[in-house]
């Protein structure tokens, strides 16, 4: 992923920002901005290090106070493909407005509309914690759903590819207020942002999480919606408090038999097919989470497990036959290594059945 979103940040795009660019401040030299792309530099380096490279090209070639820096971005901004490409603006941000707080607020005010200043905020956070927890607060109750997701977004304690905020590691009630405020939000997108920050979350307090969650649920269809996705983490570890929540907290007399594998020996690259048998034999349906765990070999020689969800409903009485594929491929979130593998069937958290094949 990391690869492909270095590989947006080409010559083509480069020209024509610079351009763009020119248009609004008719001194910024363009043709040494752009030498700057054609480099060794430039093409060794990783998506981080493009992205700083280009913050640091416009700030140079610009040759503005901090200010009126920002006063051509803006507009430049709304001309710029959307996406991870404008990133450089919130990037900018932080690397040369860090000591100019109240501008580079209303600056990513405008930045993280077309693209997220998600990355920036959190070096404003670890030098002024609490006068920028108070922004993001004010964020939270803007009309603008971009703002709303930023506040939420931008303080999660374990933000991937963002710097981890140790402070909120430690103890999260200080962005609670955040979450609360924004546990009804209209807005899907920013639903997603709180459930995925509880998920951080219940990482290092699940205690606290599943407080939260017990609090939320039921109240409303939004947050149920975020609580079901919240929990996603704990559901998977097999927290039993947390399955007691959704009633997924009890596999007795529901059993599994007949797992089968394809093949005990796969190719890397290729692909298992496994099937098994689920049996309830319970005089009623009940509530069950279907699963299945891979125990991964790592190059290292240990093993790191992934949980993949099958279904989640009442199960009736009787017998149910399931037939699955793994593939075996590499992805770019995932690289595969030769070795002994373990396959695994979960009922409501509950390793029911298990089965070992080799990865050649």
């Amino acid at each position: 992923m990391a690869d492909q979103l270095k590989d947006m940040f080409d010559l083509t795009k480069l020209t024509k920002l610079s351009q763009e660019i020119h248009k609004h401040y008719k001194k910024f030299d363009q043709q040494n901005f752009l030498s700057v792309f054609k480099t060794k530099e430039w093409q060794e380096a990783a998506l981080n290090a493009r992205v700083r490279l280009v913050s640091v090209s416009i700030e140079k070639n610009l040759n503005l106070p901090y200010e009126k820096a920002i006063e051509v971005l803006i507009p430049v901004s709304w001309k710029t493909p959307t996406g991870y490409f404008s990133i450089i603006f919130p990037d900018f941000v932080w690397r040369f407005g860090l000591d100019q707080f109240e501008v580079s607020m209303k600056a990513l005010e405008d930045f993280t509309q077309t693209s997220s200043g998600e990355f920036a905020i959190r070096h404003f956070i670890v030098k002024y914690p609490a006068k920028t927890i108070k922004q993001m607060m004010r964020w939270s109750k803007s009309e603008n759903h971009h703002l709303r997701r930023l506040s939420s977004e931008g303080c999660r304690p374990r933000l991937p590819w963002g710097m981890q905020l140790k402070p909120f590691v430690a103890d999260p009630t200080p962005v609670l207020p955040i979450l609360e405020q924004l546990k009804n939000d209209p807005s899907l997108y920013v639903r997603k942002s709180v459930a995925n920050h509880l998920n951080d979350i219940s990482r290092d307090h699940p205690e606290l999480t599943i407080k939260i969650a017990k609090d939320w649920l039921g109240k409303s269809p939004e947050t149920d919606w975020i609580v079901n996705h919240a929990l996603r983490t704990l559901l998977k570890k097999g927290n039993k408090k947390a399955l007691a929540l959704f009633g997924h907290h009890n596999a007795d007399g529901i059993e599994v038999s007949d797992l089968v594998l394809s093949s005990t020996k796969v190719k890397m690259g290729g692909q298992l097919q496994f099937q098994f048998s689920i049996e309830n034999t319970r005089k009623k349906s009940a509530a069950c989470r279907i699963e299945f765990a891979v125990d991964y070999m790592k190059s290292n020689g240990s093993h790191s497990r992934k949980v993949f969800q099958v279904s989640k409903s009442e199960l009736a009485v009787g017998r149910l036959n399931i037939s699955k594929k793994l593939s075996m491929a590499d992805l770019t979130t995932r690289k595969h290594y030769p070795g002994k593998h373990e396959l695994h069937i979960l009922l409501n958290g509950e390793v029911k059945a298990s089965a070992a094949f080799l990865l050649q």
